[in-house]
């Protein structure tokens, strides 16, 4: 293909020259500033949203391919490129880079540029482009036009000239077309019932089992990834009801024609020979006239979320002050404080030993208040490494370390918001962290590690600790300023052997629920073995009297035998442990595992030295029942 043997390259060359640009120019007349693009960014939010699922697709098509996928907006400045690093690295040093403006009037004849000002898709190769960089490039560029036809960005894939194809710019072209509906969808529903195959190329790009279908439950169309989460194929479905699938089918028909729209709630659905637990969103199709006739069912996979789920742990309170247990005077009158001071916006410092059911008031305040129904994320300080706490709470921008993830990570304070974050064993916080705590807490902002932007939020902060946090001050291990604003509103937890009329409570609670959970008989206790078992201290408090109900029930009372050496017993469980088959002590010692790291799963197969799905298998073996 010749240098001038497209007429719209000789123009743009022309055009190029009046513009002023310089054949060697090693970049762009125009690059916006880091900020500058962030504004940008934010201007062409709705664009990258839609463009986003669709640059992934293009990039796995030809990822292998050595190409990179660019995305412009309508006056060319490129606002992100997706690729691998050696081709982004060869991008950067062409001066391809976000921010930069790729429009004739800045760099002169290109694929994306040109694309813009002619209206229409176009391919440049090698010295078709004006300036020199580009000479070993190939670019394939197609304007992207909003719902009102006016062009609102451009998509392009950019490769070694060497792989020049037409069907590169077929395959830019598509995409670009397929942004361009999504764009036109959003703003007009209606247009989805009479997009049938447009809409079904799209989402057969996303992760989720989708199928529409009437009042009456006949399917009209569903996905591929109906066949991954259901094990029906697309065209297996559309022959089926809705009813064959939906366990409660007129219920769910019901709620939604009283305008009680279903969101991701988990139900279960048919299969050829069992039931799965799926989550199910349902949304309505409406038409010009805003009447629902048709439905759409977004179904995805309840394991898939869980795990998910599983990495911000704590983020729902589950405990109420109504299953806290206890008939003592003055752990009464702490129950009392604290449910008094629940809707305070102020701090909360929890002290008690462990085992004495910190994390349990802390969720429990939490669900007294008027955050009930906010997120609850848990931190316990003295179970992350040092060097990882800072990025757990504050989050990172992409770039902020080696192995940063890209696009950043929200910290917990911002998974909080509009919350309660739970700072348990606050005590073990690096001291060159308390100062930055401190000043989240008094200004209600937070900074990315690693970035510059200060987010605004709004977290009530409830801290735990074991330790004497006024000797740690005196020992310049805690920061003084932070314990007097931690300390506004504090709660002391008494210890079991300081509460020891409750333990009959406490041991009738455990008896009953671990013996169901264990599907076991319950062992009865006569008044010599309740006096012997408060004439004991209890060092792991609650906890320790919760794991030694439950090695009595799988013993079947063996430790109540000899109920004058209850200290030995306790002590020295290995004397119960040879009465016990292996697989009642791994149960236990899973079970305690996960009670220490809060039902962490990540932490407790780490701690366990096994794998995450070897820990779910065990627990599913087990009926170890998560909270």
């Amino acid at each position: 293909m010749g240098k001038m043997s497209k007429e719209f390259v000789f123009q743009s060359n022309q055009r190029s020259i009046v513009y002023g640009i310089d054949k060697n120019q090693k970049r762009s007349k125009k690059i916006l500033s880091p900020s500058e693009l962030n504004k940008k960014i934010e201007e062409k939010q709705e664009l990258i949203y839609v463009a986003t699922p669709f640059i992934e697709q293009l990039y796995y098509f030809v990822k292998d391919s050595d190409f990179i996928v660019i995305l412009n907006d309508e006056e060319g400045c490129i606002l992100n490129i997706t690729g691998n690093p050696r081709m982004i690295e060869r991008a950067h040093q062409t001066a391809l880079v976000p921010g930069a403006y790729m429009g004739e009037a800045y760099i002169g004849t290109n694929g994306m540029g040109t694309a813009l000002h002619e209206g229409k898709p176009l391919q440049i190769s090698g010295e078709e482009h004006f300036v020199k960089i580009f000479h070993e490039w190939t670019c394939s560029g197609a304007p992207i036009r909003d719902y009102d036809g006016i062009i609102t960005g451009c998509l392009d894939l950019t490769g070694d000239k060497k792989l020049v194809n037409s069907h590169t710019l077929g395959m830019v072209a598509a995409a670009a077309k397929a942004i361009e509906n999504m764009l036109k969808t959003r703003r007009y529903a209606n247009e989805l019932k009479n997009s049938k195959n447009y809409i079904e190329s799209i989402i057969n790009t996303l992760p989720l089992a989708i199928f529409t279908a009437d009042f009456l439950g006949n399917i009209n169309m569903a996905n591929h990834q109906i066949k991954d989460i259901l094990g029906y194929s697309a065209q297996e479905i559309c022959k089926m009801n809705a009813s064959d699938i939906l366990y409660d089918w007129e219920k769910i028909l019901r709620r939604i024609q009283q305008n009680d729209w279903i969101n991701q709630e988990d139900v279960y659905v048919k299969l050829a020979v069992n039931k799965i637990e799926v989550n199910l969103s349902v949304h309505p199709i409406k038409d010009q006239r805003e009447a629902t006739n048709e439905l759409v069912f977004v179904i995805r996979d309840v394991k898939k979320m869980r795990k998910l789920a599983n990495k911000v742990t704590g983020s729902k309170a589950v405990y109420t002050f109504d299953k806290v247990i206890g008939n003592d005077r003055l752990f009464l009158k702490t129950l009392e404080f604290a449910k008094k001071i629940a809707d305070s916006r102020s701090t909360v410092l929890i002290m008690g030993e462990s085992g004495t059911g910190k994390e349990i008031f802390a969720q429990s305040i939490q669900n007294y208040s008027q955050r009930r129904d906010e997120s609850f994320v848990a931190l316990n300080c003295g179970a992350i490494p040092k060097n990882l706490i800072e990025s757990e709470l504050f989050g990172y921008v992409e770039g902020a370390f080696t192995g940063a993830k890209s696009g950043g990570q929200p910290g917990k304070f911002e998974i909080a918001d509009g919350g309660t974050l739970f700072l348990d064993e606050i005590g073990e916080m690096p001291y060159e962290l308390q100062t930055r705590l401190l000043r989240v807490i008094e200004e209600g902002v937070i900074r990315r590690v690693g970035g510059t932007d200060e987010i605004p939020i709004d977290v009530r902060i409830i801290a735990a600790t074991n330790k004497n946090l006024k000797e740690e001050v005196e020992k310049r291990n805690f920061r003084k300023d932070l314990y007097y604003r931690l300390n506004v509103l504090p709660i002391r937890l008494p210890s079991l052997r300081e509460r020891k009329s409750d333990i009959p409570l406490f041991w009738d609670y455990f008896m009953e629920r671990k013996s169901k959970r264990l599907n076991k008989k319950k062992v009865e206790i006569n008044k010599e073995q309740i006096q012997w078992l408060q004439s004991y201290d209890w060092p792991g408090n609650i906890r320790e009297l919760e794991n030694f109900v439950e090695l009595v029930i799988n013993t079947e009372g063996m430790p109540l035998v000899n109920s004058h050496k209850l200290q030995e017993v306790i002590g020295n469980k290995e004397v119960v442990f040879e009465s016990m088959s292996l697989d009642e002590v791994e149960k236990e010692h899973i079970e305690k595992m996960l009670q220490k790291y809060h039902y962490n799963i990540s932490k407790t197969a780490e701690m366990l030295n096994i794998g995450r799905n070897t820990l779910y298998r065990k627990i599913d073996k087990y009926q170890i029942i998560l909270p």
